[in-house]
């Protein structure tokens, strides 16, 4: 059984680099695009719907949001397009260099909006230098 799950955890994460690809590829249209994008950054980010830390439910949401985003995407997109990034996906899965490449641009993504979140509703917070004056 832990064979299956193992490789049912590579065939997803081969299927959210392919996501990736497809939200890059000029044959792939706009909306497609922007699911697959979005199904993407919600599969790497470090931040759910429901924090992993609650029994059942925080596991539930990727087992069930990310598969299913994977599934209207590959339907969506056209075939020999997907089967292409699919098959370059695969090839580069085992490539240890994207993954921190890829950890590092969500993170960076998330402080950004964190900050731009501060920066709109605490009043007073300032990103660059001194506090604003009262």
């Amino acid at each position: 059984m832990l064979t299956r799950l193992t490789d049912w955890a590579r065939m997803l994460r081969a299927d959210v680099v392919t996501l990736y690809l497809a939200a890059r590829d000029p044959r792939v249209p706009w909306h497609i695009k922007a699911l697959a994008a979005l199904v993407a950054a919600y599969a790497l980010s470090p931040i759910d719907l429901v924090p992993d830390f609650i029994p059942v439910l925080g596991l539930l949401d990727d087992l069930i949001l990310v598969p299913l985003g994977v599934f209207f995407v590959v339907k969506l997109a056209p075939k020999e397009v997907i089967a292409e990034l699919r098959d370059k996906a695969e090839r580069g899965v085992d490539q240890p260099g994207a993954s921190v490449w890829g950890l590092v641009m969500v993170l960076a993504l998330w402080v950004l909006i964190v900050a731009a979140l501060l920066t709109i509703f605490a009043p007073g917070f300032r990103l660059w230098g001194a506090p604003a004056a009262a």
